[in-house]
This record gives structure tokens, sequence and C-alpha cells, in this order.
């Protein structure tokens, strides 16, 4: 890139043909949450990644409690009480190796939805049951 400004960091959602879903500035520090409802609890549950110097990276988790499959993993964050219940893992600081996650949408009850700033997508509206890639790519 020759000239001007530099351009932004984009948060995609691949669909399942690989076509863009949502795309999203997320420049440098740009947090976003992927939130879901418990396929066995309906409790609320949260991962929240960072662009890292061009990198997805999760940095914390929420749990409304420990139901099946939620809990904390030795030496992987920092786990405290969340205000109103539940808790959060935080200090996680794993990279999403390729800066790809893939998603297989929930149903309607799941209700995943994301949320960059001001703004949600609701991608059990959008695509339930559908695998999809949230991408984080990254412009010199």
């Amino acid at each position: 890139m020759t000239g001007g400004a530099a351009a932004a960091d984009t948060l995609r959602v691949e669909g399942p043909d690989g076509a863009p879903l949502v795309e999203h500035e997320a420049e440098e520090g740009t947090e976003w949450c992927l939130s879901w409802n418990h396929s066995v609890t309906g409790g609320a549950v949260a991962d929240c990644f960072v662009n890292a110097g061009g990198h997805m990276v999760l940095v914390r988790s929420y749990l409304h409690d420990f139901a099946a499959g939620l809990g904390e993993v030795l030496g992987r964050g920092t786990l405290r009480s969340a205000e109103g219940g539940g808790y959060w893992i935080e200090h996680m600081d794993e990279r999403i190796a390729g800066d790809r996650l893939p998603l297989r949408v929930g149903r309607p009850s799941t209700d995943h939805r994301l949320r960059i700033g001001d703004d949600l997508y609701k991608l059990s509206q959008m695509v339930a049951g559908e695998r999809v890639v949230l991408h984080l790519i990254h412009e010199d």
C-alpha cells in the first residue's frame, strides 16, 4: 500500500459458502464478544476477543455457572465473580490459530450473537445450524 491512510483491520463473519455475512472494522485494541445461551441450562455464556497486533486473541469468557462443558481450566486465566452473578475468566490471552474461529451457529433458542462496538449481529437469526468462520483480516 502506498500513500494515504493505512487500511483498517476487519472482522468478517464468513457464511457457509465463504461469502461475507458481516464485515466490521476492528482496529488494534477493538474488542468483540460472541454470546449465546447454554444449550442445556439456557444460561448466558460469552467469549470476548481483541485485535492484538493484527491477531485474534481470546481475552475473557463469561459463564453463568459451571454447567455442562463450562468451567475454569487451571492456568488459563483468572476467575472472578461477575457483578449480578456468574463468573468471568479474564487474562486468558489465547491467540486463535490463523485468526479464524469456526463456529456452528446454534438454533434460535441458543441465540448466537456477535457484538462489536455498538453493533449487534444476531447470527442465529441469520444462519441457524450453519457453519461460519469469524476471521480477523489484518491489513498492513
